[in-house]
């Protein structure tokens, strides 16, 4: 039994949720190969080499595939899967795009953001924005599966010396084409790996407020999130959004500042290690998870935390 793992990059580093749907594929059990597809991308693939229980890197290097667009991807992952019981990519953006794709060419069902694996057909998936979780056991002959990283920990990136072979790309499928990007660039970590994540709410009452939580992180190392709230009332960018249709997030610590804890967000972060919630409403749903809670007026506390830093 051989499992394909897609990477997940940007063609230069390998992203961290690669790591973690290694582990995946660990748990899974057999031979692990790690498909690089991209343009330009043989520093990720030398990445990819060195992690520990990857038998073989697979490198499609085709400008067709610089951008991982999902019409240009799929055809390429599906035609490799014929040769594998079981295909896992992270449940990123990228992940969420392609997947499906591949799970309609092998016609398939897939099983989407995996947190646990029970045995090589049968997974834990989380389901009612994560108040339940669903057990599934599939009997397709290839499983396709999005893995939710937050939920595993990250294989070692170093150790492994894996082969690496080069594939033909799939090329342009010619019903899309790239046309730009817009990149928010930050000094402070990436949302979904960093340490420490300080996240703000509808409570802040302005984009202008931010800067509270912006001061506060900066002297924590900490990444800025916010709830769907706070996006939606144009406070933060959308790439900040904690949430079920944001990001999902599990670091170490997360500060909740105005936010009341609405379902939905509570489904991208309640796995995090420690929470604490500042909020002036002593009901606020928020507190029923926090293992700190702090009822108090936001513009008083964070300042002072921020000084007592």
């Amino acid at each position: 039994m051989a499992i394909l793992v897609i990477a997940e990059h940007d063609n230069a580093v390998l992203a961290a949720a690669t790591l973690n749907t290694v582990t995946a594929a660990q748990a899974i059990g057999g031979d692990i190969h790690v498909l690089v597809a991209g343009s330009g991308c043989s520093t990720v693939a030398e990445s990819a080499a060195k992690i520990a229980g990857v038998a073989k890197v697979l490198v499609a290097d085709d400008a067709a595939h610089a951008h991982l667009l999902a019409e240009n991807v799929a055809p390429l992952i599906a035609g490799l899967a014929k040769n594998y019981s079981h295909v896992l990519a992270p449940a990123s953006t990228n992940g969420k795009n392609y997947l499906p794709r591949v799970a309609a060419l092998l016609d398939v069902d897939q099983i989407s953001e995996i947190v646990a694996v029970e045995s090589a057909d049968t997974f834990k998936r989380p389901i009612y924005a994560g108040n339940a979780i669903a057990t599934v056991q599939s009997s397709a002959p290839i499983k396709v599966i999005s893995v939710r990283a937050t939920a595993f920990d990250a294989a070692a990136g170093e150790g492994g010396s894996a082969s690496i072979e080069a594939l033909a790309g799939a090329g342009e499928a010619g019903n899309s084409s790239f046309v730009g990007e817009e990149l928010a660039k930050s000094d402070r970590p990436e949302l979904t790996s960093a340490r420490v994540v300080v996240s703000g709410g509808r409570g802040l009452q302005s984009g202008e407020n931010f800067q509270l939580l912006y001061a506060l992180a900066d002297k924590l190392g900490a990444a800025v999130g916010a709830s769907r709230a706070a996006v939606d009332a144009g406070f933060a960018p959308n790439d900040m959004q904690v949430g079920q249709t944001g990001k999902i997030v599990a670091p170490d610590l997360y500060i909740a500042v105005g936010i009341s804890g609405a379902i939905q967000h509570l489904a991208g972060m309640k796995d995090s290690k420690v929470i604490v919630a500042i909020n002036k409403d002593a009901e606020a749903p928020i507190f029923q998870v926090a293992d700190y809670g702090l009822v108090a007026d936001l513009f008083e506390v964070v300042p002072e935390l921020e000084k007592q830093l």
